[in-house]
């Protein structure tokens, strides 16, 4: 879960937390679209329905995940943001099915980005937490990211694992508020950035940062929600 793009392959290291170290920001590799690995997120495992499910493209090739929060704007990860983006929805594979839209504008905060659609979309759309979920507490978390740490791609079906919050007092990758959650049944990897956490059926969180082991940092929903309500109306 994570977009590293320079030349086709970016990598920018970022301190999510002391404990962590550097951390790593979640976009995928180009050269890791091309085939699937065999168990996508790292463990967890596939998701046969999600209406709210967006998959986020730059300049025509799969870099992000994330959530369409209304019929016009989709939820996904600011460090996602390069070029032409456009996106997938309603579809649980990243290359066929549900909708396509292209992006007219984006507006960023700290490592969330809300993008525009050029024309609306009816679906099931992902609800937003106003509140820090607990610490301790499971979240399940989604993506389409890569399905090993290396030699394989990003998963062709989108994933879901589960996790443990072990703070809500974190930074993103522009330095924003975090929620850091350690793997109960998988981890975030390249590709996952800008996939959604969930607590009780809300989105907490935006995927930003790993530190390739078991952690990782999602941008707070609930520190960026007035600005959320400002630019999307919800």
């Amino acid at each position: 879960m994570s977009i590293w793009k320079e030349y086709g392959v970016r990598i920018r290291l970022v301190v999510a937390s002391l404990a962590a170290g550097l951390a790593s920001v979640l976009a995928i590799p180009a050269a890791a679209n091309a085939a699937s690995g065999p168990d996508p997120i790292i463990g967890g495992s596939t998701v046969s329905s999600a209406p709210w499910a967006a998959a986020v493209f730059s300049n025509g090739s799969f870099t992000c995940s994330g959530t369409i929060i209304s019929a016009s704007f989709v939820l996904t990860a600011r460090h996602c943001i390069s070029g032409t983006m456009s996106v997938r929805v309603g579809s649980v594979n990243r290359a066929s099915g549900g909708v396509t839209r292209t992006v007219t504008s984006t507006s960023v905060r700290s490592d969330l980005a809300l993008m525009r659609l050029n024309s609306p979309v009816t679906t099931s759309y992902m609800p937003l937490s106003s509140a820090y979920p607990p610490v301790n507490s499971t979240n399940s978390i989604y993506g389409w990211g890569m399905t090993c740490y290396s030699g394989c791609g990003a998963s062709t079906t989108l994933k879901t694992a589960t996790v443990r919050v072990t703070s809500t007092n974190q930074t993103d990758a522009y330095g924003g508020r975090a929620i850091g959650s350690t793997a109960v049944n998988g981890n975030a990897w390249r590709g996952d950035s800008g996939g959604p956490q969930v607590y009780n059926g809300a989105q907490v969180g935006v995927a930003s940062t790993a530190d390739g082991t078991s952690r990782q940092y999602y941008g707070s929903v609930a520190y960026n929600r007035a600005w959320i309500t400002s630019v999307a109306g919800v």
